[in-house]
C-alpha cells in the first residue's frame, strides 16, 4: 500500500461542529460529515490504518465515534486534552505516529486530513505528512497564512477525499486535487 497510515481531525472533518449538542463542554451527540462513515469503514476494511488527531476533550470523540460505531475503527487516538498539547504542537501527530508504529522514513507517505489550515494542515507539513485540506464550510480561514499552512491537497466532501486518497495509495495521479481548488460555495480560488 502507498499510505501506510491516514490521520484525521475530528471537528467538520468527521463530525459536523453546527450539530454538536453538548453537556459541560463535552459533546454528547453530533452529526456526520455527509459520506464520511463510509468511507472510513471502506477505508478500515480496506486495510488501512486510521488515526484521529483532534484538539477536544476526551469524553467528546468517545461519544461522538461511539454514536456512529466508528470507534472501533480508529487504532491511534491523539487527543490535545489528554496529551496537554494542541495542534500544530507536534508531540499531537508524533504521538499517533508512535502508536502506529509509523518509521519516521514512512512519515512523507501518511496522509493527515484537517479543516484548520493554522492547526492540521501546520503540524502536518512540519513533519512531512501528506497535508490534506478539508474545507466544506466557510468557519474557518480560507487562505494560508503562508507556506507552512499551504495544503499539499484540498478536498471538499467524503467523495472526493475517497478518491484522493485513492489515487495517493496507488500512487497515481492526483493533481486534480491539489490545493488551491474552488469553494463549494464559490466559484472562484480568491478570499
Amino acid at each position: 500500500m502507498g499510505l501506510p497510515a491516514i490521520l484525521f481531525d475530528l471537528g467538520d472533518c468527521i463530525i459536523r461542529e453546527a450539530t454538536e449538542e453538548k453537556v459541560d463542554d463535552v459533546t454528547r451527540r453530533a452529526e456526520l460529515v455527509p459520506g464520511m462513515a463510509d468511507l472510513l469503514r471502506s477505508l478500515r476494511h480496506g486495510g488501512h490504518r486510521l488515526g484521529l488527531v483532534a484538539d477536544t476533550r476526551p469524553g467528546t470523540y468517545k461519544n461522538v465515534l461511539r454514536q456512529h460505531d466508528l470507534d472501533e475503527l480508529f487504532e491511534a487516538f491523539a487527543i490535545s486534552d489528554e496529551l496537554d498539547a494542541q495542534k500544530p504542537d507536534r508531540r499531537m501527530f508524533l504521538h499517533a505516529l508512535d502508536a502506529l508504529a509509523i518509521p519516521e522514513a514512512d512519515r512523507g507517505r501518511v496522509a493527515m486530513v484537517g479543516n484548520n489550515l493554522a492547526r492540521d494542515i501546520r503540524g502536518a507539513n512540519a513533519l512531512g505528512l501528506i497535508s490534506i485540506w478539508m474545507v466544506w464550510n466557510p468557519d474557518y480561514p480560507t487562505v494560508p497564512a503562508g507556506p507552512e499552512e499551504t495544503p499539499d491537497y484540498q478536498v471538499s466532501t467524503a467523495e472526493d477525499l475517497g478518491r484522493l486518497l485513492a489515487a495517493l495509495d496507488g500512487q497515481l495521479d492526483a493533481t486534480a486535487y491539489r490545493h488551491p481548488r474552488p469553494f463549494p460555495w464559490r466559484t472562484d480560488v480568491s478570499a
